[in-house]
């Protein structure tokens, strides 16, 4: 009696670790189709866009040796290293957006395309996590930033009360602060190398090269380059899932304008 039952569970293990295997196979599949589609997605975001639960995802990855492609390198802006603190404060420290349009973020990084450097920067919605304004140059100046800000204005159709970036030049210099301050925009400042302090950037940029693909000097143009930077910000506006907001910034504003 004992052999037989033994037998039976025997069996149904099999079977069992047949099926999971199957499961597993099947997973992987759908998994290596969303980061071909996706290449910076890790567990979190595969698992959301799967409606699946996390912890199955990432036994999975592991189990098949899945890693998606992460970025974390940043480059320092030696520009700014000696600089005197400025004179404004962090104003959105402990801060919570309640609607659109309220505070922005902005940042730049750059690009190193054949030789030379293109430079781009962003504004941010702290509230929907979509980029609204974007500009791109190969000189890196005040006019950068600006255009940037024009660009974030007229995609909320408003000028918002805060806007929130690190000490760098670009957004310490006189033309900007006080264009800020004659639209009567507050000007917020992280502390000096406190990264973190800006982090919605931060975690914007750290994916954002990845997303582009990095090997830049593949594009035949500078037309062809920023082409594909515009391509990059639509994907991660209208598409990219946010882990905080379980879906794109355009589904969480489309949600939101639902509602109102």
């Amino acid at each position: 009696m004992v052999s037989h039952l033994l037998g039976i569970c025997r069996a149904g293990w099999y079977k069992n670790r047949g099926k999971l295997k199957f499961r597993d196979e099947r997973l992987k599949e759908d998994i290596l189709e969303i980061l071909k589609a996706n290449p910076g997605y890790g567990h979190r975001r595969i698992a959301l866009a799967l409606s699946l639960g996390k912890r199955r995802v990432r036994r999975v990855m592991r189990l098949f040796g899945i890693k998606p492609y992460k970025r974390k390198a940043r480059w320092s802006k030696k520009r700014d290293r000696g600089r005197l603190a400025a004179k404004y404060p962090n104003l959105i420290k402990n801060s919570c957006p309640i609607k659109p349009g309220i505070i922005l973020a902005g940042d730049f990084t750059r690009i190193p395309y054949r030789g030379g450097i293109v430079y781009l920067t962003t504004f941010i919605d702290l509230y929907t996590r979509e980029i609204v304004g974007w500009s791109v140059a190969t000189r890196h100046t005040s006019d950068l930033v600006i255009n940037s800000l024009f660009d974030a204005i007229k995609t909320l159709g408003k000028i918002p009360l805060t806007i929130h970036t690190d000490q760098g030049a670009e957004y310490t210099g006189g033309e900007y602060t006080r264009l800020l301050e004659k639209l009567g925009i507050r000007v917020s400042l992280s502390r000096k190398r406190s990264p973190w302090e800006n982090g919605y950037q931060e975690s914007f940029y750290d994916n954002f090269k990845t997303d582009l693909g990095l090997e830049f000097d593949r594009f035949e143009s500078l037309g062809e380059l920023i082409e594909a930077v515009h391509q990059t910000i639509a994907y991660y506006n209208q598409t990219r899932i946010h882990t905080s907001l379980k879906m794109s910034p355009r589904q969480f504003l489309h949600l939101y304008n639902q509602r109102t």
